[in-house]
């Protein structure tokens, strides 16, 4: 297939902060009675936004979490970004190598803008994606539903047949074939079987990715 657009996930695809985000949560869950292992937290949350996160946890424990839960939260986790945050190995020669062959390129994430400017700009990333990024508060449904990466194939004016999504997440991988698209699923976490089983191509290196694509 001859792509046209190339739809990045931003967490675990772009940047590697799935691994500092998860403990977090972990802890954070725990410390409002909800304990898990960070494997769970892993299958329950990875690739969604964080309304449903909340939403998930509070049918878990059967109550509301607070109020300030998810702003808690999220300076704790940008805290860690500041001192630990880096790109995924290998994803800024692949975005380089995309362009240069003439790619469009956007990002389709469940993150928010304000978590995205963050991640993005601390690894140097952001100015690769101009203001083609997107994310869920733009649709009616967040992964694992297609909205979002037909949302981004409309603003990038591309037909969803020549898109491929590079995603990390079952939800992710879930989303991106029932929006009609191909979709590669980049495994660090071991579940190469369940993303396969959802309809990705799996591959663990970045910098095999190129000669794949073009």
């Amino acid at each position: 297939m001859d792509y046209e657009l190339i739809i990045f996930d931003c967490d675990g695809v772009l940047v590697d902060s799935e691994p500092l985000a998860d403990e977090l949560l972990r802890d954070a869950l725990a410390d409002h009675g909800l304990e898990m292992t960070v494997a769970q937290v892993v299958e329950t949350y990875v690739g969604r936004s964080m309304s449903a996160v909340v939403s998930i946890s509070e049918q878990m424990l059967g109550r509301k979490l607070p109020d300030d839960f998810l702003d808690v939260l999220q300076v704790k986790t940008f805290a860690i970004f500041e001192k630990n945050l880096k790109a995924v190995d290998g994803v800024e020669k692949l975005i380089i190598g995309l362009k240069e062959h003439g790619k469009k390129i956007c990002v389709a994430s469940s993150g928010s803008f304000e978590k995205m400017d963050v991640t993005l700009g601390l690894t140097g990333l952001r100015d690769y994606f101009d203001n083609q990024i997107y994310n869920s508060s733009q649709v009616k449904r967040g992964k694992p539903y297609p909205d979002l990466y037909l949302y981004a194939a409309e603003q990038m004016q591309v037909e969803q047949a020549r898109c491929l999504v590079i995603e990390d997440s079952l939800p992710g991988v879930q989303g991106a074939v029932a929006a009609g698209m191909e979709v590669i699923a980049y495994s660090v976490r071991g579940d190469d079987d369940k993303l396969k089983r959802a309809g990705g191509l799996v591959f663990g290196d970045m910098n095999n990715l190129l000669g794949h694509i073009v």
